[in-house]
């Protein structure tokens, strides 16, 4: 089977038709499916879609069970957790729904763990990492675009002569280099190659 546009989160079943694994969805399989939004709801009180994949937690006062129900607690009603809680060998701890949010200094509201700049996010030399709430993302560098290329998704370098973006003046040349242009003033001309006179 072939998939021309290939399976980012999936694998090809037969001519251009992919099977998502779960947590995405799409023709090509390179979009989250946000579980929170499906039927019957999967989780009881609240629900935080996280790429490929949600977490469940509760309103104050109930504590989080194993199987994504919440149960009233006075444990938690009295602690006062922003997303819930759960007891640990009889001590009530509050929970935070995503492994990029930690308990703030009060200990029952959760903040968000800025991964791009503490150097906790992975992403390859030609993306730029992308802070969200409770997680992050890699995005292509400015200069390049996500491309289908040789079986795999890669963010390769924009020829910005060739699409006309570039900003150099009507008597220059423009150069294409990775990730930006170059502009060189036409012979008999003189400037920057963004301004020729």
């Amino acid at each position: 089977a072939i998939c021309g546009h290939g399976c980012k989160y999936g694998e090809c079943m037969g001519p251009n038709r992919c099977k998502c694994f779960p947590g995405f969805t799409g023709k090509t399989c390179n979009q989250d499916l946000n579980e929170c939004g499906l039927k019957p709801r999967p989780c009881e009180h609240r629900c935080m879609n996280t790429h490929g994949s949600y977490k469940c937690y509760c309103l104050n006062g109930y504590m989080l069970l194993p199987d994504g129900t919440c149960a009233s607690s006075r444990t938690c009603t009295m602690v006062n957790c922003q997303y819930g809680c759960e007891e640990v060998k009889g001590e009530v701890q509050c929970l935070c729904p995503s492994s990029g949010l930690q308990l703030g200094p009060n200990g029952r509201t959760c903040i968000d763990i800025d991964e791009c700049s503490t150097g906790k996010a992975v992403c390859s030399y030609n993306r730029r990492c992308v802070n969200t709430f409770g997680s992050y993302y890699c995005k292509c560098q400015l200069g390049y675009e996500l491309k289908y290329i040789s079986g795999r998704y890669d963010c390769v370098d924009v020829n910005e002569c060739v699409t006309n973006t570039h900003r150099c003046n009507l008597h220059a040349e423009c150069f294409n280099v990775e990730g930006s242009f170059k502009c060189k003033c036409k012979q008999g001309y003189r400037g920057s190659g963004f301004d020729c006179a």
